[in-house]
């Protein structure tokens, strides 16, 4: 391709090269004037060169080259003099016979492009976002999610999948999350909504024959942001199999997300089968639904040990514990200040703790509360090293057991326990179907499109609460990175189900009526999943933050800055669409 602005990238240019006479074309990253000679560091996306520029050389307007302005450069490779092997162009230079100036800059900027440490509010680095994203490291977070993306296009391809695209002009349902909706011109008083998830469209896609599909599709959902959540829309793969199993689904899962991470990381990556746990048991062990495999503290329940205990915090509360080796040099104040962080952070009521020394005996925090039968027991059920620490958590069951899994991330985080260097996998199997919601009615756990174990049977004749389903997640280092299930085909059992949860086969013929009607027309069997595509490109960059790999991304406050949205329509607008504000 003939490119009149630059025959070479600024990152390529080698001691082979000396005595070519090239172009380069970039943004100014540095300017260091001497007088008669001025030198520059010219960037582009695939590294950078140094620019020499004497007094004699043709520049229209020299007092317009400032930092960030782009320029074309014409001239010869020399060897540098004093070479720099922190870049790749580093035994080189560009010694200038002609520079234009492409495009002027301002000479005051918001922040600084490529400063390391600086420290620049978000909101600043999200207004200019355009200029933010000539940062190094933000520009090559946007490189590897295009790779990431192609890596995974190619995965699903090679295993047979048909990519399709789906509305994003759809229906309201009722899928768990507040619906952004699309006002109708053509039909007053009636409303699209942006697709929370593909889900309906991809069942479809069974019902009509296609067996293997997938796409990378668009998400919008109005929840509120967090670091690992991306206001108001994110990207997932999704993809759905006919005649398939929850087996079925696991294998290409299993063949597909190590693939990816090994392309694009130099970890460890965890391959074939993937650690199993069902959910009640990652609920006791870990305090989550998606635990963190890199952090060997295991949560232990010694309510029984308690239950006749005269010690009041613990007495008729859920007891649950963490112990951790080698703490005998840990001083008293590590310990206080875990117990403020369990009161201040999670709203326990507090944090009980003993110490284990070298010859097992207790001390130290509640240790004159344990008497010698119940340290045999707990010493027993808990495998207590010598030199240990137990921490003690005591509340209602479901306080303890969140309290107790922010502890153990806490202690893993505290003490260096992590696995270093380490991408680790695990599945989380037999979700319960329903839960009781905030009003104590009977609700959808996960997603109300899966398939309940045991069928029609267990619906008709279980209690809701104890009924599983074959839903599923996959989670990476301690973020759920893909949920998935084995899908309701059947009319019956999908009528069923939603009954359940309060729904008439009139809701469900209203909210899910192409589904409704299209399991009366030969169904397949039919299972998929969709892997959070933002919060695995959040981990292969080794970031804490979804912002940071994401091009143009909301603030906290689910805002973008930049280009102003939301924002104000005009009245007119309005009236094309049949709506009239009320702000009250």
């Amino acid at each position: 391709m003939i490119n009149e602005y630059k025959t070479h990238n600024c990152g390529e240019l080698r001691i082979s090269d000396v005595n070519k006479e090239v172009r380069l074309a970039g943004f100014v990253q540095t300017i260091r004037n001497l007088g008669k000679m001025m030198f520059i560091d010219l960037r582009d996306e695939h590294g950078i060169t140094q620019i020499v520029i004497s007094e004699d050389t043709n520049i229209s307007n020299i007092k317009d080259i400032v930092k960030e302005c782009t320029i074309t450069v014409s001239g010869k490779v020399v060897e540098r003099t004093s070479k720099n092997d922190k870049i790749s162009t580093g035994e080189i230079e560009v010694v200038a016979n002609k520079v234009i100036i492409l495009g002027k800059c301002r000479n005051s900027l918001p922040f600084e492009i490529n400063v390391e440490g600086q420290n620049v509010r978000e909101d600043l680095r999200l207004e200019y976002r355009f200029l933010d994203l000539r940062n190094e490291k933000i520009h090559k977070n946007i490189l590897l999610r295009s790779k990431i993306l192609k890596d995974f296009r190619d995965a699903m391809n090679e295993l047979g999948f048909t990519e399709i695209q789906t509305p994003i002009l759809a229906n309201s349902s009722p899928e768990g999350a507040r619906d952004f909706l699309v006002p109708s011109r053509l039909h007053p008083g009636e409303f699209y909504a942006l697709p929370q998830a593909p889900q309906q469209f991809k069942q479809l896609l069974m019902v009509s024959g296609f067996e293997k599909y997938y796409q990378i599709a668009p998400c919008f959902r109005d929840e509120d942001p967090r670091a690992d959540r991306s206001p108001g829309e994110f990207y997932q793969l999704d993809f759905e199999m006919s005649f398939a199993t929850q087996e079925n689904v696991f294998e290409v899962i299993e063949n597909v997300l190590p693939k990816v991470f090994k392309e694009n990381t130099n970890y460890k990556v965890d391959e074939g089968h993937f650690i199993r746990i069902p959910f009640k048991e990652a609920m006791e062990k870990y305090g989550t639904d998606k635990p963190d495999l890199r952090n060997p503290l295991i949560i232990c329940d010694l309510t029984d040990i308690f239950e006749n205990t005269e010690f009041n915090a613990f007495k008729n509360k859920t007891v649950k514990a963490i112990s951790v080796e080698n703490m005998e040099e840990k001083p008293r104040k590590f310990f206080d200040n875990m117990s403020k962080y369990a009161v201040d952070e999670l709203e326990a009521k507090g944090l009980a703790w003993v110490k284990v020394d070298n010859e097992n005996n207790l001390n130290g925090g509640i240790s004159k509360f344990i008497d010698d039968d119940r340290k045999e027991k707990i010493f027993s059920k808990m495998n207590i090293k010598p030199n240990s620490a137990i921490f003690f958590i005591a509340d209602e069951y479901d306080k303890a057991v969140k309290i107790a899994g922010d502890i153990r991330i806490k202690l893993g985080n505290e003490l260096d326990l992590l696995e270093k260097e380490v991408y680790k996998f695990c599945f989380i199997v037999d979700f319960p179907m329903y839960e009781l919601s905030d009003e104590g009615t009977i609700d959808f756990n996960h997603n109300p499109f899966s398939m309940p174990q045991g069928g029609l049977e267990s619906l008709q004749n279980k209690n809701p609460l104890d009924i599983y389903a074959y839903q599923y997640d996959a989670v990476c280092n301690g973020y759920e990175i893909l949920s998935g299930a084995v899908r309701n085909h059947d009319q019956e059992i999908m009528i069923k189900a939603f009954e359940l949860a309060g729904y008439t086969e009139e809701n469900v013929k209203e909210k899910f009526g192409a589904l409704y009607n299209a399991f009366s027309y030969g169904t397949p069997p039919h299972a998929g999943a969709a892997a959070g595509l933002d919060r695995i490109i959040m981990l292969l960059a080794k970031e804490d933050n979804l912002r940071e790999v994401i091009a143009f991304p909301k603030n906290k406050k689910a805002r973008d800055v930049m280009m102003n949205a939301p924002s104000k329509v005009f009245e007119k607008q309005l009236e094309e669409v049949h709506i009239k504000l009320d702000l009250k």
